[in-house]
């Protein structure tokens, strides 16, 4: 990257870190069942909730205690679950007409990051019915309280139930893009154990690894806080005690609930620290040929802190210290490999490979593209990089063995 785009980068992340304590950001509170939900709807007086999921889960039934809790309260409530991974500007519209259509005031978002992702677009169209949701990506753009938003994360993951962002797919385009906006963080989050249980191990496996590069892309930028910090090393504690338990045995409710706290904790760190290049390349893979995003990340994860070099080093030592693979007294380059290698074992007893098959060498300029718009000037990575050189990701995901 030239000297001058490194100086405005720079001067622009430095202008957030700085604006940060004056922020109106906020935790959403924390339920630990579904069925606490129709308490807060019933104080809240919303006469009918917009429930937004995917197929996946009604065919497996995942929302059928909510369902019930909500039928026993008797309020109303209209299903929609129809989102698709990446969800798309299509899922937003339809899943807005049933909002209106049924006079909604409240949103439910159930499943995934993707179905989450989704009702935080809903509920900004929603107030703002007249305004695309092109317009909307980017920076503090939905300005607008949007209605009631509950989360339910059906995978300790994505994080989406404390953030501030929602990334969409064009339908027509495929471009995939964020937008970020403090009214998108819920209002509620409800981390209930059992709506995770039946999920594969493949999903368990990658979604936590999403969440393990959140905590880590925020700890090693630039921007971080105390508080983010925190939760960082909390989240990754948590990962590497309790990934391997809920992989190995999907029924273990507290491997589960410790990763569901694990996902939010990463989730409360990157919403205010931001990620970095791992997130802005796997959001071009996802939006171009639908890879799923947990399985982007862990796949980018080790060749992008490698990339990185001994300038991250010392803050890998602490999260070496977190995960139980270093102490104080370990030297900090060691401790930063054992880190990265630990990742590698990871993916290798997930069965998670070292390349995207999907990768077309024509492709790539404009994926780089597509990811150094993403993460430049915004993300405070530790080591900048323009789109040229991001094509390093690329190429290795289509070389490596």
């Amino acid at each position: 990257m030239n000297r001058i785009k490194k100086i405005y980068c720079r001067t622009f992340q430095t202008a957030f870190k700085v604006a940060i304590p004056f922020l109106p950001y906020r935790k959403p509170k924390i339920l630990g069942s579904v069925k606490a939900i129709p308490e807060v709807l019933l104080k809240k007086k919303r006469s009918c909730v917009l429930i937004i999921t995917d197929s996946g889960l009604t065919a497996l039934g995942i929302t059928k205690r909510l369902e019930k809790a909500l039928k026993n309260a008797q309020i109303p409530y209209i299903l929609y679950d129809k989102t698709v991974a990446n969800p798309t500007t299509d899922n937003v519209q339809e899943a807005l007409t049933l909002y209106q259509e049924h006079a909604c005031n409240a949103i439910i978002g159930f499943g995934g990051g993707s179905s989450i992702d989704c009702a935080k677009a809903v509920g900004a169209r929603a107030v703002k019915p007249r305004q695309p949701l092109s317009k909307m990506k980017g920076i503090l753009k939905v300005h607008k309280k949007l209605p009631l938003l509950i989360a339910i994360p059906t995978t300790a993951g994505t994080g989406s139930e404390t953030t501030l962002a929602a990334v969409i797919t064009d339908a027509q385009t495929r471009h995939k893009y964020a937008i970020n906006d403090f009214p998108l963080i819920p209002r509620y989050a409800v981390l209930d154990p059992k709506v995770t249980l039946s999920l594969p191990p493949a999903i368990t496996a990658t979604t936590g690894m999403d969440a393990l590069t959140h905590a880590v892309e925020a700890y090693i930028g630039n921007s971080t806080t105390y508080g983010t910090r925190k939760n960082a090393l909390m989240a990754v504690d948590l990962i590497f005690r309790y990934l391997d338990l809920a992989y190995l045995n999907g029924n273990d409710i507290e491997a589960r609930r410790n990763m569901l706290k694990a996902s939010f904790y990463a989730g409360c760190a990157f919403t205010k620290s931001y990620v970095g290049y791992v997130h802005a390349v796997a959001h071009s893979l996802g939006g171009e040929y639908n890879v799923p995003h947990g399985l982007a990340n862990a796949t980018l994860l080790p060749l992008v802190l490698k990339s990185y070099g001994p300038v991250i080093h010392k803050k890998l030592h602490r999260l070496a210290i977190a995960a139980g693979l270093a102490d104080s007294d370990t030297p900090k380059e060691e401790a930063a490999e054992a880190f990265i290698q630990a990742i590698q074992d990871m993916k290798k007893r997930f069965l998670i490979g070292d390349t995207i098959p999907q990768i077309q060498p024509e492709d790539i300029p404009k994926l780089a593209h597509y990811a150094d718009r993403e993460a430049n000037p915004l993300y405070p990575v530790p080591v900048l990089m323009n789109a040229k050189e991001l094509e390093q990701f690329y190429e290795q995901l289509m070389e490596a063995k």
